[in-house]
């Protein structure tokens, strides 16, 4: 199986979704912003190793925790640039795409670029839909009251209060996209075939080599075993709490279609998603995230310009009497931890008996 970008969605005209289309590509803002990209490359490549030079700076000191708190901040928004070059937002050839992914995913995060394309394809198909996405598939956290029912010994303890865990959960998510990264790469079935479809595994995996020995290689070299240790955790805990916290309030809590749900694309996109609100300051903290309904609609938008289609798309939402769900930061994060808390709700009855 040949990997490609995120899926595309499939476009029948004269359909909802296609007169949609036909608005959003007339106001130009499918075109890509490559000069726009270039900038925003350069800035973030740049901040991320003025970082890592910030290290080299402050040696075996304990102000190092200090600049992995930092880090954590500057290397989610390097992934964010994974995140759009594994859309195309970049650039429309696959080439400067993929070697921008490899090189921010794999190389500068120690992120499997093919796992997560191959992982949010899925996602970005089937969105919230609970045998199809695995993003809401059974795991440490359960979205569903089946999948909390199947749930077993430390499993079930951890699904009761799964809502008061999942901020504190949060700070494993980056050690858990490392472990899963590197079991795509050398994961096969039964058959001897690999389970994730990878278009360059070779090069990935040699990148992923080359960023745990320089990242491990570059602490130790300034700074005492303890104190590596230490910046290790909290680099990679604040990282995949940031991570999490990015993109925890874009479904979590919003419908969870079924197979006998009969939705078309436009609907099937929108209603599953949710926005929020916020300034310029959201728009970066969230890597346009934030306009979760408008990028799942086009997922090879380019990121300045999803601001511009939010409008465009929420009048026709209008139009169609389609809900189209916007809501601040802080209640986006209530209402994902509302969903968790219920469904764990039949769970906290065992303790009782």
């Amino acid at each position: 199986m040949v990997l490609g970008a995120v899926a595309e969605p499939p476009v029948r005209r004269g359909s909802d979704y296609a007169q949609l289309s036909r608005r959003i590509s007339g106001a130009g803002l499918l075109e890509r912003r490559p000069g726009r990209y270039v900038t925003r490359i350069a800035l973030t490549l740049g901040v991320f190793a003025a970082g890592w030079a910030t290290v080299g700076l402050v040696g075996d000191s304990w102000a190092q925790l200090l600049v992995a708190v930092f880090l954590a901040v500057a290397t989610t928004q390097v992934a964010f640039l994974g995140h759009d070059a594994g859309h195309r937002q970049m650039f429309r050839r696959r080439g400067p795409s993929e070697a921008i992914g490899l090189l921010t995913g794999n190389l500068a995060v120690g992120l499997s670029y093919g796992w997560w394309v191959d992982k949010h394809n899925r996602h970005h198909a089937n969105p919230n839909h609970e045998d199809e996405d695995p993003d809401v598939g059974a795991g440490a956290l359960v979205w569903t009251y089946e999948q909390a029912a199947a749930t077993r010994g430390f499993g079930r303890r951890l699904a009761r209060r799964q809502a008061w865990l999942f901020f504190p959960m949060l700070l494993l998510e980056g050690l858990a996209l490392h472990v899963a990264s590197v079991q795509a790469i050398v994961g096969r079935d039964s058959d001897g075939r690999f389970r994730t479809p990878m278009r360059h595994r070779r090069v990935e995996a040699l990148l992923l080599v080359l960023h745990g020995v320089g990242y491990l290689g570059a602490l130790l070299l300034v700074m005492s075993p303890l104190k590596a240790l230490l910046f290790v955790a909290v680099h990679q805990g604040l990282w995949g709490l940031y991570m999490g916290c990015s993109f925890a309030p874009n479904h979590k809590g919003m419908p969870m279609p079924t197979a006998d749900d009969d939705l078309d694309f436009l609907r099937k996109q929108v209603l599953t998603a949710r926005n929020v609100r916020g300034g310029r300051l959201v728009d970066v903290a969230l890597g346009g995230l934030n306009y979760q309904i408008e990028h799942h609609l086009f997922p090879n938008m380019p990121r300045a310009n999803l601001r511009r289609a939010r409008p465009i798309v929420r009048a026709y939402c209008a139009e169609q009497g389609i809900p189209y769900a916007e809501t601040g930061l802080v209640e986006s994060y209530r209402q994902a931890l509302a969903h968790l808390h219920e469904v764990g709700r039949p769970l906290r009855g065992d303790d009782a008996r």
